[in-house]
């Protein structure tokens, strides 16, 4: 093949590869959700030392997504706490599913803007002391 401009056959699959990434990720004007960190504290018994966090990554957590009394998703959080889901613009009420969750403990609130991400840290009540 021949190929008129001067990136040859390597530079336009790059090129193109990385067109074609921005278009896959890209932000799009309907896409709305939550996305962040869930955390848990005290993550630990006993007194904090200094220079330690009192906190963790709450990974591997199982949650619920309500609005109002209707569930309306969920999601787990990976092994760093991490989580992203989709949602339409809306006032949502999260809680942790397992049975291990403590009722008030895991119960988080967040608010859907049409067409964005809300991001959040959000920390969970361990119940240690």
């Amino acid at each position: 093949m021949n190929f008129p401009c001067r990136l040859g056959f390597a530079g336009i699959v790059i090129v193109g590869t990385l067109l074609l990434a921005g278009i896959v990720h890209a932000e799009r004007p309907d896409v709305s959700g939550v996305e962040g960190v869930v955390a848990v504290s005290p993550s630990r018994p006993g007194p904090l030392r200094q220079g330690e966090s009192s906190s963790a990554p709450a990974g591997n957590l199982k949650f619920i997504v309500k609005n109002k009394d209707e569930r309306v998703g969920s999601f787990t959080t990976d092994a760093q706490g991490h989580f992203r889901v989709s949602l339409p613009e809306g006032h949502y009420t999260v809680l942790r599913e397992d049975p291990g969750a403590r009722p008030g403990h895991w119960h988080f609130e967040v608010d859907v803007a049409k067409g964005q991400i809300t991001k959040v840290t959000w920390t969970g009540d361990s119940g240690m002391r």
